[in-house]
């Protein structure tokens, strides 16, 4: 070869390695709504819309999609993540922040890495099972953990970049959503109000470095330390009591949007804790920020503005849903706007320079308030939605009408698709010591009676709803199999995609609501789907796997899909037009079969004892009546649960710790003893009715 000849080669290969540097996911690519090649973040832009301006596969075609290939992730135990696309390149995470990166042809996984929380989580593996996403920088991936540690890796290996501890390590935060990225900047929340005295905010970090550029607090601390802000100081004046000893709650755990035209982040501000406002705050107040949707400068952290969704807040009813930018008529007039169905059941639509509210309407059946005013912008309770009496039954229960799982917005239709929840809920604090109340940090502390029985199948609903945000009405509803369904994803070829929990991942026409193709992949669907371009072909990836904090302690509203936990494995799977692969096989749906011993002898003394026990550590996961609804085992056809020894040894122990079963060594052996006493209980019981 002539020197002329490897001078021109030296600069090719200088060339392509520059193009390849302009080719990582900035600012720009972020911002871009018209660029489908990519889906570079949580909800594919800045704007959170879950939308795709791709139409090679359309409502014409769309019959035609097969599956390109599939990854077998095991049995891991949350699967409820939406994925990352990068130029070819799938990055995810699962479980306890394992993330992974898979080349997007092929399914060939390139790296994993695995921040191994399990062995630091400690008592933070009791409050949830991993975040339900990732964000990627100019060829960095950040991923948050159950232990509070936000890390960057390197997008080409895998490695390890830095990791900074954005918890106090005394307290019970943990981190449950995905972190968003802007500017050389990724900012971060946490989650866990309910587990111990704490207080929310947001943090910014430096995407080189790692180093923390600001701290927004969502609620007050103690007056007698000052006040961070002038913000905090707004915010106190509307709370009252010693709120500070029980931290007031309000963390962000889901829901972040930068507003790259305002240059501002808008946060969805969680529940007080505990939930009864009657503990947290005696003499009322509508306890700022929480329920609220908070928009702060984006290079300072400072407060601008801010909407209290639901004031006083007292029933878990979170603004923490998705916060959507964009553009919608109003009065005639485009108008840049949020949308936001937060858990309390109405649908908003707010100006996005000032947080005025311009429209808010029943998204489902709502009780605990008749309507929103407008001139106030705040909700007309219902005369006995704050339980007075020390208990009422209303519409929707905590759970919401809409959950954390993603609604999308398609610009071509002027459509929101939301996941909805039909389902009633009891508030009650009868019993409850309001003034002496002692937060816990070793059990879930709501300020409510926590019910331990069992939810019916019939207990509730859910539905896949085409709301138009112009008139405040829903277009088209398609009902969905029990009462919690996936996150939607919508594209410009005029489709929106769904999982369900029964397990089948569906395509609908987003004008009319026509169910236009349907797959089986044999386990429930938490998260939402996205789709990119690789090699001028279209493909559709989800994660297939039914877990997801929410739906756990469902017990039989849950488990009637038939899953059980480390039966069906999760899956990475990725469709295109004319795809040909075989769908992975999996077990069929069963229900547990419950153990018992006949010849134990239940003191029903003990076995109440347990179950309160059981009601503030192990409904979380295990479900309502010990009916496990697939995310962790059945403990009534449990073999550990049949041995005293056993048992303790896992629950006092820490034996399956290192599995992700946190142990629980403030129990006393007499409480664990109790504890399974009520297990087997339980199970006697199921079996005796059939």
């Amino acid at each position: 070869m002539s020197s002329r000849h490897i001078v021109w080669s030296a600069i090719c290969a200088l060339v392509l390695v520059a193009a390849s540097a302009r080719s990582e996911i900035d600012g720009k690519a972020l911002a871009n709504e018209a660029d489908g090649h990519n889906w570079p973040s949580y909800g594919r832009t800045y704007s959170e819309q879950h939308s795709s301006p791709l139409a090679m596969v359309n409502r014409d075609n769309v019959g035609r999609l097969g599956l390109s290939w599939s990854l077998d992730l095991g049995h891991v135990q949350n699967g409820a993540t939406v994925p990352l696309a990068v130029d070819g390149i799938l990055y995810f995470t699962v479980g306890q922040s394992l993330v992974h990166a898979v080349d997007a042809r092929s399914g060939k996984l390139l790296w994993r890495h695995d921040p191994e929380v399990a062995k630091v989580a400690g008592r933070k593996l009791r409050y949830t099972w991993g975040p339900r996403g990732i964000a990627y920088w100019q060829g960095r991936v950040f991923v948050g953990t159950t232990d509070g540690r936000l890390i960057a890796l390197s997008a080409k290996t895998g490695h390890q970049v830095w990791s900074v501890q954005t918890t106090d390590k005394n307290n019970e935060l943990t981190i449950t959503g995905p972190p968003r990225v802007f500017g050389g900047r990724v900012i971060i929340g946490n989650a866990g109000s309910e587990w111990g005295p704490n207080r929310g905010y947001v943090t910014a970090y430096d995407t080189a470095t790692g180093r923390q550029l600001w701290r927004f607090y969502t609620v007050p601390g103690n007056p007698a330390d000052g006040f961070e802000s002038d913000a905090m100081a707004m915010a106190a004046k509307t709370w009252t009591g010693e709120w500070w000893k029980i931290g007031g709650g309000g963390t962000v755990w889901n829901a972040i949007t930068y507003d790259p035209e305002l240059d501002r982040i808008y946060i969805g501000v969680g529940n007080g804790a505990p939930w009864n406002r009657k503990v947290r705050s005696p003499l009322g107040g509508d306890n700022l920020f929480l329920c609220a949707i908070v928009a702060l400068d984006a290079a300072t952290g400072r407060y601008v503005w801010h909407y209290q969704t639901t004031p006083g807040e007292s029933w878990d009813f979170v603004s923490a849903m998705d916060i959507t930018l964009a553009t919608v008529p109003v009065d005639g007039v485009p108008h840049k706007v949020i949308l936001h169905a937060p858990k309390n059941g109405f649908f908003y639509v707010l100006d996005r320079y000032t947080g005025k509210v311009l429209s808010a309407e029943k998204l489902g059946k709502v009780t605990w308030a008749e309507r929103v005013d407008l001139t106030t912008g705040r909700p007309v309770e219902a005369a006995n939605a704050r339980y007075p009496d020390g208990v009422v039954t209303q519409w929707p229960s905590s759970i919401g009408v809409h959950n954390w799982q993603p609604m999308s917005f398609n610009q071509w239709t002027g459509l929101v698709y939301v996941p909805t929840i039909e389902m009633a809920g009891t508030f009650d604090d009868r019993g409850i010591d309001k003034e002496h109340f002692v937060f816990k940090k070793t059990e879930l502390n709501t300020g409510l009676v926590l019910s331990s029985g069992d939810a019916p199948k019939d207990a509730g609903t859910s539905a896949l709803v085409a709301w138009d945000p112009v008139t405040q009405k829903p277009r088209w509803t398609v009902p969905t199999p029990g009462v919690w369904n996936g996150g939607t994803m919508t594209t410009a070829g005029g489709l929106v995609f769904q999982g369900q929990a029964d397990g089948r991942f569906n395509a609908y026409d987003a004008l009319t609501g026509k169910q236009l193709w349907t797959q089986d992949v044999g386990i429930g669907i938490s998260g939402a789907p996205i789709t990119y371009t690789v090699g001028g072909h279209q493909y559709v990836t989800v994660v297939a796997g039914w877990g997801a904090a929410g739906p756990a302690y469902l017990g039989s509203l849950a488990a009637q899909h038939g899953w059980v936990a480390r039966r069906q494995t999760h899956q990475l799977l990725t469709f295109v037009l004319d795809g040909h692969a075989p769908m992975p096989k999996q077990p069929s749906p069963e229900q547990a079969i419950p153990l018992d011993e006949p010849t134990l002898a239940i003191d029903p003394m003990r076995a109440k004892a347990g179950e309160a026990i059981y009601a503030t550590r192990c409904l979380a996961c295990h479900g309502l009546g010990v009916v496990a609804a697939g995310f962790a085992p059945d403990l009534r056809a449990s073999a550990v649960a049949m041995s005293a020894t056993s048992f303790a040894g896992v629950v006092r122990g820490g034996a399956l710790e290192l599995n992700n079963m946190p142990k629980f060594d403030e129990l006393s052996v007499e409480d664990v003893e109790s504890l399974r006493l009520y297990i087997r209980a339980r199970a006697r019981a199921t079996l005796s009715v059939h």
